[in-house]
């Protein structure tokens, strides 16, 4: 898939620097043409050498050797740039347009899909700031890869590790495969994502611990396969995936009222998001004190989105919900399925370890209207994203644009 294509290779510094020289010989072995780009700083962790040797040469690290307008040339010959490792410090200068080193004069200069894989300590990641960053690229068309979890050279245990060399072949294989594969070209995708938070006060709120990631990775699948998609999301950290537009809510009645404003326009509809089934009947002005040992809430159930979709849904358009069951999981949601209209229902796994709420992972099943399941094993929550839309496009074919 990769053999002919021209790839610039960009690095930053970071200890997952040496992390690029599997990546640029994976690409190569795919058969791809790569030159790199060096921040001044990989020198502290990696020898420019290194690269050099494996490129015959092809190596920029420096503006002011060879020709001036190098980075021009360079940001126009290539098919797809990837900045593996990309710190927080070159996010941010990407973000606002910088130009102080080789490989952000490359990226100013570069008329190709630009993807960043970042990499730094998990509180760097987490930084608002950061997530500012990103959030800035995405909407400029940059495509943000995921981060990995786990140990990091701090020693801190989190998010921010650098994706496997062999995952981000992965990414940029599906890079192309959708420029050649976009079935959803000129259709509309409506997807909630995330939970809702229903407030008692102006302290506290009611809410669930779903993170968004499932809604998220969907989001993504569906603007790869080329679909305008409207992502309706509830209260999340997450970076805004490329080509998606983002409508943010925090109550289930503000989902409700977001998801009903554009329902009628969409073909498929996946409602992922994790509303909740009751908010409080009155919402104090002011804090709540503490008056005793006890204290009591009125409950009052909220709409059911789901529920209202279905029954106003069009004989075009493609519904999906989820299920989250604890006990007679394909039974009860073979039971959701029917009473709400649905033409997929996706049971989620509570039971499993590495499925459910937070997770990067996840296990579900697939149910089809007419009772046939589709049971896949624990995956990525993106691949989990591909497979259900697999069994829409199954399912379901798109109506002229």
């Amino acid at each position: 898939m990769l053999s002919g294509k021209k790839i610039i290779l960009g690095v930053s510094g970071s200890i997952a620097a040496y992390k690029a020289i599997l990546l640029l010989r994976l690409l190569q072995k795919e058969g791809a043409e790569v030159k790199v780009v060096l921040t001044p700083s990989v020198s502290k962790f990696v020898g420019e050498l290194s690269f050099s040797a494996l490129t015959n040469g092809e190596v920029l690290s420096d503006l002011w050797e060879g020709g001036w307008s190098d980075h021009v040339a360079l940001g126009t010959w290539a098919d797809l740039m990837i900045v593996a490792p990309a710190t927080a410090n070159t996010l941010a200068k990407m973000s606002h347009g910088i130009c102080d080193n080789a490989l952000l004069a490359v990226y100013l200069a570069a008329r190709c899909p630009v993807m960043v894989a970042p990499a730094m300590d998990a509180d760097m990641y987490i930084h608002p700031r950061t997530a500012a960053n990103l959030h800035s690229l995405a909407e400029d068309g940059v495509i943000p890869l995921p981060v990995g979890s786990g140990f990091l050279a701090s020693g801190l245990i989190g998010p921010g590790r650098l994706l496997e060399p062999e995952e981000i072949v992965g990414e940029i294989k599906d890079h192309f495969a959708r420029i050649a594969y976009q079935p959803l070209q000129g259709q509309s995708v409506l997807i909630t994502a995330g939970p809702t938070r229903e407030p008692l006060d102006p302290v506290r709120f009611i809410t669930n611990h779903s993170s968004g990631k499932m809604g998220y990775a969907l989001a993504a699948q569906a603007a790869t396969l080329g679909a305008k998609v409207t992502l309706v999301s509830g209260p999340t950290q997450l970076v805004t995936p490329a080509q998606v537009e983002r409508v943010d809510v925090s109550t289930a009645q503000e989902m409700y009222e977001a998801v009903h404003a554009v329902a009628s326009q969409q073909q498929i509809i996946i409602m992922s998001a994790a509303v909740a089934d009751y908010t409080p009947a009155q919402v104090a002005h002011q804090k709540i004190k503490k008056k005793g040992d006890d204290l009591s809430l009125e409950l009052i159930r909220t709409k059911d989105i789901l529920k209202s979709v279905g029954e106003t849904k069009q004989a075009h358009q493609f519904l999906v919900g989820f299920a989250m069951e604890t006990e007679n999981g394909i039974e009860n949601a073979q039971r959701k399925l029917e009473k709400k209209n649905l033409d997929l229902i996706v049971l989620n796994s509570l039971r499993d370890k590495g499925a459910g709420f937070g997770h990067d992972t996840n296990k579900v099943t697939l149910i089809e209207r007419g009772g046939t399941t589709k049971e896949l094993p624990l995956m990525s929550k993106s691949a989990v994203a591909k497979e259900i839309f697999t069994q829409i496009l199954a399912h379901w074919k798109p109506i002229n644009p």
